[in-house]
């Protein structure tokens, strides 16, 4: 194992210092529990003082949620072990059902109020009248665990959130700037679709991990609003690229492009604009270069052609590309501005003024949600009824620990491997366990001797779990070790307990294994076409005349991008999940957002839009189905519509909503004949 870093070991003695003082308050104060509280204090430590605050408020309210309610259910079904364990296994399952529909850390709350009830009320099961104490306990002995956790991460050289949300948020801004070079550069760098989702992926981590922001330290924190415009931003950032990216490629297989010098000096002066580090001159440069593109964007007229229409998409996506590139620029000097303690007043939160698309807009998947939640209902319920049947004294932390592997690993696509590798290293630990409970604290007789024991031992493990790398073996490891001592506050520290204890933990963690393997496993593969196929689903509610916001939909298709990314990379020879393009279906998407926002503007041309709409309904409704006379019939449509708004297309409207089926055309066709200006009769 190689060295330890300077912020290692500053996490781990900062950890290791709120966990004794946890132990220490707790002992001084007559706790009953003291070890539950040092447990929350590594549970809660996180390398920057951010997380460490947001993890801790969730923590604890759910304790008390939690404890709430084991407090009112248990003395009332203490006399049917049955229906008790139905309606905690029930609970547990509800509460993960709902955070699951919460894609940001706050989600950590109702998951914790849920195996929470486990904890408190399957050892309690032969005692109902000390349910209240008990849960009292746990929520007392959790609070002190979070709050010290808290105070030492906060206050002893603490370690800001915002450096780190804000370097991701410049490399995330540097990447998109790449891709505009790349895409407007003929001679430029020619990425792989892969690389592009990459990014998608990128934005939505950005978003999630900004919600620890207002609880950092940093001055970073009072620029949240501004954090969440920039991230929205690049959202609307990708469809548009990805779009004139297409748009250039068109042009050039035309012949158009690479003739027309107005263009290619426009696009180098694009280019330009996103390296201009100046808010004012980009935003003067913006501007002049608003007006070339309208004055280079080709006239509308009933005769114009497939290549004029291609032009007349490019102009409208150069327009909102120069708007973003403004819009990021002053976003990112308002963010400057906040962390040297001069944020405008229109930053600090005026009505109106950079609205956040709320974390409900992200894609959610319900159907996975309710099998993640079944799945942990069958196993918890199968370890109960194997406590019931054998009467097993040591039964209780069977359930106990099938419910929190259940909840921990609900949002992997296989939680088995996790919850396989965390049995492991819960048996790894065991000698260690033993080697502390029942031979060196029982020779302990003051707490200075207690912190000398325990300070090699966790001091190690507090450097490992500062790793990413190595977290995910530690942290079992240092969980089995402070759920063992544990046992000495409730005076069961010996052989045959410790045994039957362990034994009920790995039975717990084995039915957890199996049951997700059976119930809840799913590919790669699989959940790569649930995502295209909620994708479409939405396209086709779109196409039916459901209304949303161009922000959230961006934010929720590039959300899509960015899970697909590492599953298609996972799904390797499925060569149809490879083919698809899912950001073709966010471009038009993008673009059927535009034509419900402008159809009310656009007379007689908005009558063509209402059978398109609903053809495009259809479309996506049978993916990944074919029908080639529906197609055949869809592109009819398509060019119906282009030639019906051609009529007098002369205001913004009626421009935008020209670009918005010109852009649909090629995402749909892009083999497909040019499209005609005149119509063609058959016979």
């Amino acid at each position: 194992m190689k060295f330890a870093s300077k912020t290692e070991l500053l996490f781990s003695v900062k950890s290791f210092a709120a966990a004794m003082l946890a132990v220490y308050i707790s002992m001084h104060i007559g706790l009953s529990r003291p070890f539950w509280s040092m447990m929350t204090a590594y549970i809660c430590a996180a390398p920057f003082a951010g997380p460490t605050r947001s993890k801790g408020l969730y923590r604890a309210v759910g304790t008390i949620l939690g404890g709430t309610m084991v407090t009112f259910v248990v003395p009332q079904l203490s006399n049917s072990p049955e229906l008790l364990s139905l309606v905690l296994a029930l609970w547990i399952g509800a509460c993960l059902f709902v955070s699951l529909l919460d894609r940001t850390p706050r989600s950590y709350l109702l998951m914790l109020a849920g195996y929470t009830a486990g904890l408190i009320a399957f050892p309690a099961v032969n005692d109902p009248g000390a349910i209240f104490d008990i849960a009292l306990a746990r929520v007392e002995e959790i609070v002190l665990g979070v709050t010290c956790a808290t105070l030492v991460h906060s206050l002893v050289l603490p370690q800001p959130f915002g450096p780190v949300l804000l370097a991701r948020l410049d490399h995330a801004v540097r990447d998109a700037q790449h891709w505009i070079r790349d895409a407007l550069n003929p001679a430029g760098d020619a990425r792989s679709a892969s690389d592009r989702r990459k990014l998608a992926g990128d934005i939505t981590e950005l978003r999630l991990m900004s919600t620890h922001l207002p609880f950092d330290t940093s001055h970073l924190r009072w620029t949240e609003k501004a954090v969440n415009a920039l991230q929205e931003r690049l959202a609307q950032f990708v469809p548009v690229v990805s779009g004139i990216e297409d748009r250039l490629t068109a042009l050039r297989k035309l012949g158009a492009i690479s003739v027309s010098e107005h263009w290619s000096t426009l696009l180098k002066d694009v280019v330009a604009l996103t390296d201009n580090p100046k808010e004012k001159a980009i935003s003067r440069e913006g501007a002049l270069l608003r007006t070339r593109i309208d004055e280079l964007a080709p006239r509308v007229h009933r005769g114009l052609g497939w290549t004029g229409m291609i032009e007349l998409n490019l102009a409208a996506r150069l327009r909102r590309l120069v708007d973003i590139c403004v819009e990021t620029r002053a976003l990112r000097q308002h963010i400057d501005a906040g962390v040297a303690g001069r944020l405008p007043a229109e930053v600090r939160g005026l009505p109106g003024v950079l609205n956040k698309v709320p974390a409900s807009a992200l894609h959610l998947d319900y159907g996975m949600a309710a099998l993640s939640a079944f799945a942990a209902v069958f196993a918890v319920l199968l370890c109960c009824a194997f406590w019931i049947l054998t009467g097993w004294s040591a039964g209780a932390t069977a359930p106990m620990m099938c419910a929190v592997l259940c909840c921990f690993f609900s949002t992997q696509d296989d939680p088995a491997p996790f919850i396989k590798s965390f049995l492991a290293w819960t048996v790894y630990s065991i000698p260690v366990s033993a080697l502390y409970l029942l031979v060196l604290l029982p020779a302990i007789h003051s707490f200075e001797m207690l912190m000398l024991v325990c300070a090699p031992l966790f001091l190690l493990l507090g450097v490992v779990l500062a790793r990413p790398s190595t977290f995910g073996r530690a942290m079992p490891f240092l969980f089995g070790i402070c759920g063992t001592l544990a046992m000495i506050d409730t005076h069961n520290a010996d052989m045959v307990t410790f045994t039957n204890s362990m034994l009920s933990q790995v039975l717990g963690l084995t039915v957890a294994a199996v049951t997700t393997r059976v119930v809840r496993t799913v590919g790669a593969a699989w959940t790569a076409r649930r995502l295209l196929k909620a994708g479409w689903n939405e396209l086709a509610r779109l196409g039916g005349g459901e209304q949303t916001t161009l922000p959230e939909f961006s934010a929720r298709m590039v959300d899509r991008v960015g899970l697909l990314t590492p599953r298609l990379a996972s799904a390797g020879g499925d060569q149809d999940l490879q083919a698809r393009d899912a950001l073709r279906d966010l471009r038009i998407g993008l673009n059927m957002t535009l034509l419900q926002q402008t159809r009310s503007q656009l007379g007689r041309g908005g009558a063509a839009l209402g059978l398109l709409m609903t053809q495009l309904s259809q479309y996506f409704e049978r993916l990944p189905a074919v029908d080639r006379d529906g197609e055949a019939q869809l592109l009819g449509a398509l060019d119906n519509a282009l030639r019906a708004n051609c009529e007098d297309a002369q205001d913004a409207a009626q421009r935008e909503a020209l670009a918005a089926l010109t852009g649909i055309r090629r995402d749909l066709f892009p083999e497909a004949a040019p499209y005609q200006p005149a119509l063609m009769t058959t016979t």
